[in-house]
């Protein structure tokens, strides 16, 4: 399960104040009408705000509406826009609770994005929570017409790629699009795929300006953000702050031997130095905050993550194929109190011939998440290799779907 709680960092600005979904009525009241028909200013606000996407990428989003929009315009086809709200990172819950609290905030941004670079098709994509959104929809009276499409859970089914190729009749797997996706995506067409919090921060963009929203964040890295918070023996939290605040307050550390930052391709740090680390686009990934406890073994809960990242690979390029297998293989032994042989050298050697050799990013991630277990751990790897584990506690912490058939 998982709780919302808004108001201890910051007035809440993408979250239903006290965690009751808004209606249309219930929005419209809170926030006014969306202000329609001025493109060029949507645009020109977007920049001035500084708003990067809160995918995991955190790309700066009107790049990526430019980028589009010309297209558009050079290739004489109209462009298509989709949400992505697949959310397809276990660990994360930040997505599905904005659908869930707030949908008109996220459909305000649709609109505001279709017109803006003049799209004609929209889509949003989810993995679950369609027919709320279906309902939601049902009670609006938009320019354009929005389709809700049911995506196939995966890790890597929201990867802007895999979404242009399901929605075009294809599997939702990744592929190594040339040209790019804001080329040439859904039906051959220019497309912006853009994540459903970074419309909702459109929407809000568009009502109250760009000095609003930088007055959050920092100079760097302006706005809110919303990040899913782990801590053993709670439930599974959502929050919203600015970016700069530390980790450390958002996530309790008492008692934790180390911090996941970013989600499964992020970066694990040790507790004392992760509560220092400030939120901000580069470290943040997918919003996952997850404090390891003192009590468990990070080497086991890294070779659980591992296993299942190798198996969601689309099995389309040879790093993927070959290399994220071998490294979740080697990772297993190092899991195993006992001999490790060559185990280590192993892994930092191919996690070196994988990096930057993909169709996607899934083996960058992954070999992100893999250098930093071997740095934090390391003393614990070092116990294993004599012979025993210092964890205490079995339980596996981090959720890893089950494999399936």
């Amino acid at each position: 399960m998982t709780t919302l709680r808004t108001d201890v960092h910051m007035s809440p600005r993408l979250l239903a104040p006290g965690g009751t979904p808004a209606d249309l009525t219930t929005h419209e009241q809170r926030y006014g009408r969306l202000p329609y028909g001025d493109p060029a200013t949507v645009l020109r606000t977007l920049a001035a705000s500084g708003l990067t996407g809160r995918g995991g990428a955190g790309f700066p989003a009107h790049r990526k509406f430019a980028a589009v929009a010309d297209a558009g315009r050079r290739t004489g086809r109209a462009p298509v826009v989709v949400a992505n709200g697949a959310e397809s990172e276990p660990a994360s819950h930040k997505d599905r609770t904005l659908l869930r609290l707030s949908p008109h905030l996220v459909l305000d941004g649709l609109q505001l994005a279709a017109e803006a670079i003049g799209a004609e098709e929209a889509y949003l994509a989810v993995e679950d929570g369609a027919s709320y959104l279906e309902s939601a929809l049902a009670q609006r009276r938009d320019p354009l017409r929005v389709r809700v499409v049911r995506l196939p859970a995966g890790f890597l089914s929201g990867q802007a790629s895999a979404l242009v190729q399901y929605l075009s009749g294809g599997p939702a797997r990744p592929t190594h699009p040339v040209p790019p996706v804001r080329e040439r995506g859904v039906g051959r067409a220019p497309t912006l795929v853009q994540n459903v919090e970074t419309l909702a921060h459109l929407a809000l963009l568009a009502r109250y300006g760009a000095d609003w929203f930088r007055s959050a964040g920092t100079p760097a890295a302006p706005g809110s953000v919303m990040c899913t918070l782990h801590t053993a023996g709670r439930e599974v939290r959502v929050v919203e702050a600015p970016f700069g605040m530390p980790v450390g307050r958002l996530l309790p550390l008492d008692g934790a031997c180390a911090a996941l930052v970013g989600g499964y391709h992020g970066t694990w740090i040790p507790a004392a130095e992760a509560a220092r680390v400030p939120l901000s686009p580069a470290c943040l990934g997918a919003g996952v905050l997850a404090a390891l406890p003192a009590d468990r073994c990070g080497v086991t809960e890294t070779a659980r993550i591992l296993r299942y990242l190798a198996l969601q690979s689309a099995g389309r390029c040879g790093p993927c194929l070959n290399g994220l297998p071998r490294i979740a293989a080697a990772f297993r032994t190092l899991a195993g109190p006992g001999p490790q042989g060559r185990a280590r050298s192993d892994i930092s050697r191919w996690a070196g011939l994988v990096e930057g050799r993909g169709a996607c990013h899934h083996p960058d991630g992954t070999t992100r998440l893999v250098r930093s277990a071997l740095t934090t751990f390391a003393t614990e790897l070092d116990a294993h290799a004599n012979g025993h584990c210092t964890a205490t506690d079995r339980t596996p912490f981090l959720p890893v779907p089950a494999k399936k058939g």
